[in-house]
């Protein structure tokens, strides 16, 4: 049976991870998008089982506890995390696997996984990724300043990840992504 291949993309919140990943995936329907388990609440459109499990807190510090989860993390206040048999059953299938994470979640999988893929996706300037973060409108003032200092932290460890991809251009980015998630393996 052949083994899938597990892709982590990550990068600060706001640089663009979900519209890549969505333009990745509208080319690549065969990768699989991992849904993650959340304790925040849902926004406008999003669907629980599609976008994210919402659950409570308790709830997720059960499947902390029982080892359910992967990877998680806390962030904005809220927890995250991926769930374990849903990653390693669509693996073992021989599906390619691409989880969108926080970095440490990504800092997680490195040690569970460590042939897994990893890529950090880097705003143009720390300007543009707080324009990107305003332009939402889902975040209050408090909750911005704390994505942004996260964000600064989070840049920091860019050189932690195989590949490191500046999203300034969407369709170089996603050509960039491509090559690196589908780069001949060398023996």
């Amino acid at each position: 049976m052949k083994t899938g291949k597990l892709i982590v993309l990550t990068g600060p919140s706001g640089v663009g991870k979900g519209t890549l990943l969505r333009a990745l995936r509208r080319r690549h329907p065969e990768l699989y998008l991992s849904v993650s388990v959340t304790t925040r609440s849902p926004r406008a459109g999003e669907i629980n089982g599609r976008h994210y499990y919402f659950i409570d807190r308790h709830q997720f510090e059960q499947m902390v506890a029982a080892g359910e989860l992967l990877e998680w993390a806390e962030f904005a206040g809220n927890y995250y995390g991926t769930l374990r048999r849903q990653v390693e059953t669509h693996l073992q299938e021989g599906e390619w696997v691409v989880l969108e994470i926080e970095l440490e979640g990504a800092r997680q999988i490195r040690r569970s996984f460590p042939e897994a893929l990893q890529i950090f996706l880097l705003p143009p300037t720390m300007d543009a990724l707080e324009t990107r973060i305003r332009e939402r409108g889902k975040d209050s003032e408090e909750s911005m300043a704390l994505r942004l200092q996260r964000a600064k932290e989070e840049i920091a460890a860019a050189g932690e990840f195989d590949f490191q991809i500046v999203n300034d251009n969407l369709e170089k980015a996603l050509e960039e992504i491509e090559a690196a998630v589908f780069a001949p393996v060398s023996c």
